[in-house]
């Protein structure tokens, strides 16, 4: 929500594009960048002393923001204020966190599945209220709302103290970086490729359906594809995989690559809203799979830290896919620049497959009993 409302609000109140496009990536630089040490941060003293200053320090800057806008303040200052208002804690990081310090080794997996249907949710309300309130109310509407939204949820979260994972032990020594995992780097690999994924079906999508002569469906194809996404999570969460969760991801990638395939042969909006919801499909069940294997591979009192890893690389990898799949779209004709994701979808196959060894062997300590066998 945040990424088009900024974009909505910049581009509404200066008419550029290119300058509201930059705002918004030196933003999620900023955040990719700090959200792995806000993780550790948490792991090591808890969620809520952590969250609620950060809450702070982001709705303030997020205000200045508003303000730089609202009475043109000189560019810099967008970058700047935008930028410091993107060092935040990530609420959807904290909540998977809960679950698995509550959930029992069985239940978890259903608890990730609803997490994604919830994300699912958010990714397509979100941006369509931000980018209506911005056109129909005053381009800073959506933004504000969105800051409102976060720093409520974030509050209310925290307020709930009794499901708060503890602050890591003091006798445990201080931990390795969670990235320096070969399991959790295989993992931010895969979710980097997902994030392509998403990223590049976005921006083709809305590319493809103005050449079909209907970009104001663009939207509606794009909420067909989160419709399948949340409702595989759904049918996925509910039942009980006895399939190793690392073969699990593979199928899951093989799957997702059979599924955006026949994306390229559509030749009107119509097919490609059905393919599309096929697509999403598939997505869902890559990205609840890579959600519990970080949970399987990594120490307790590091889950904050490698969930912000994997959940970074996926946004980095959203906007790779977006530029990349814009520059292709911008390039090739039609349905045909949906290559962009099929590319990532046979990479993601390929990188779980090479990584089936590595994900078998979860490191001592880990947050779930779960053991499997070779």
């Amino acid at each position: 929500m945040f990424g088009v409302a900024i974009v909505a609000m910049i581009s509404g109140r200066t008419g550029s594009y290119g300058l509201a496009g930059a705002v918004s990536a030196v933003g999620l630089v900023v955040f990719a960048i700090t959200a792995v040490i806000v993780g550790r941060l948490i792991d090591t003293h808890g969620q809520r002393t952590i969250a609620l200053p950060l809450v702070a320090w982001g709705v303030a800057w997020s205000v200045a923001t508003v303000l730089a806008s609202v009475f043109s303040w000189p560019t810099w200052t967008l970058f700047v204020t935008y930028s410091l208002s993107a060092i935040v804690v990530e609420i959807g990081t904290m909540s998977r966190a809960r679950w698995v310090h509550l959930a029992p080794d069985d239940q978890r997996h259903s608890a990730m599945a609803l997490e994604q249907v919830a994300d699912e949710i958010s990714f397509v309300i979100g941006p369509a209220l931000a980018a209506a309130l911005a056109t129909l109310l005053f381009p800073e509407s959506g933004f504000i709302l969105a800051v409102v939204l976060y720093a409520t949820g974030t509050v209310l979260l925290m307020a709930n103290r009794r499901t708060e994972p503890p602050a890591r032990a003091e006798h445990v020594r201080q931990p390795s970086l969670a990235i320096a995992q070969p399991g959790i780097r295989v993992l931010a690999v895969c979710l980097f490729l997902v994030g392509v994924i998403f990223g590049s079906n976005e921006i083709v999508t809305i590319a493809v359906s103005k050449q079909f002569g209907h970009a104001g469906l663009a939207g509606i194809v794009l909420g067909t594809f989160a419709l399948g996404s949340a409702i595989a999570a759904l049918g996925f969460g509910s039942r009980t995989v006895r399939m190793p969760m690392r073969r699990v991801l593979l199928v899951s990638a093989l799957v997702l690559v059979l599924m955006q395939a026949p994306i390229l042969l559509a030749r009107s909006v119509g097919v490609l809203a059905v393919l599309m919801f096929l697509a999403g499909l598939a997505a869902a069940p890559a990205l609840v799979t890579s959600m519990n294997l970080t949970q399987q591979l990594i120490p307790v009192h590091q889950i904050n830290e490698a969930l912000s890893v994997v959940l970074t690389a996926m946004l980095v990898g959203v906007a790779a896919g977006s530029a990349v799949g814009g520059v292709v779209a911008d390039h090739v004709a039609g349905a045909h620049a949906y290559l962009v994701p099929l590319v990532a979808g046979g990479l993601l196959a390929l990188t779980a497959a090479l990584g089936q060894r590595i994900l078998a062997h979860p490191r001592e300590g880990v947050a779930s009993e779960y053991i499997e066998t070779v």
